[in-house]
């Protein structure tokens, strides 16, 4: 028995997120099917990061355990044969077996984009949040700067979420814009449910002039979800990379 790890790329659209569920199809449940389909043995994955109904990755990390004696490295070139276009893995190689993503320390990072725009552009459709009221980047940077550190994010966690703590640590949160685009990218050591979401409902707030930067600040302390934006779409969210202790 071996132990592959897989780094997969999708668009979320189609798919009722990461986690399977009773109500369609999901990244994990048409994973399972091509392998399944591949080793003939039935083959359960394990994620690190279970994005919600139509979010996107550009390189998620899952993990399986297999008899199937094919070379680790080949599994990415068989299951792309396999997979629907939207899906796709874009490497594989074997772990220690007692490897978990789950349970590693990482580090990962997520981008949100805007188009701000007058009209919307059908080529950003399915992977931008369409916005025509003007934003402020520059407000929207200076918001942005009182998430940076270690904090109770309580306040930018969606209700229900079964986390034993809300503090996490934002290394690096960077609002860039490139003509019509704005990217909000952030880095951190994980994130609550919604919580990249409702930070970037917050920040578009703050950028379309209906909050004060220093808000963002006011938000944080007072723990409370009330306070903040709302959740930004989750067609505009992508989970860019998942890096684990140790690795660069």
């Amino acid at each position: 028995m071996k132990r592959i790890e897989l780094i997969v790329a999708y668009d979320g659209t189609n798919y009722r997120g990461w986690q399977i569920q009773k109500n369609g199809e999901t990244i994990e449940s048409m994973l399972n099917r091509a392998l399944s389909d591949l080793t003939g043995e039935d083959v359960r994955v394990q994620g690190a990061s279970r994005t919600d109904s139509g979010v996107h990755a550009m390189g998620n990390v899952a993990v399986f355990d297999t008899e199937a004696r094919m070379a680790a490295d080949k599994f990415s070139y068989a299951l792309n044969q396999r997979l629907p276009e939207d899906i796709r893995v874009q490497r594989s190689r074997e772990v220690p077996a007692d490897f978990h993503p789950r349970y590693q320390k990482t580090v990962k990072t997520y981008e949100y984009r805007i188009l701000n725009r007058e009209f919307p552009l059908p080529a950003y459709r399915l992977n931008t949040y369409f916005t025509y009221c003007t934003l402020n980047v520059e407000r929207m940077r200076q918001g942005a700067a009182y998430l940076i550190g270690e904090y109770d994010f309580q306040s930018f966690c969606a209700a229900g979420a079964q986390v034993k703590t809300t503090v996490r640590t934002v290394y690096d949160l960077q609002v860039t814009k490139e003509k019509d685009l704005i990217t909000i990218r952030i880095t951190g050591n994980g994130f609550l449910y919604n919580m990249v979401r409702i930070i970037a409902g917050t920040l578009i707030k703050v950028g379309a002039g209906e909050w004060e930067p220093s808000y963002i600040k006011e938000v944080l302390e007072a723990r409370d979800r009330r306070l903040a934006g709302p959740t930004a779409p989750a067609k505009g969210l992508t989970l860019m990379n998942i890096i684990f202790q140790g690795e660069k």
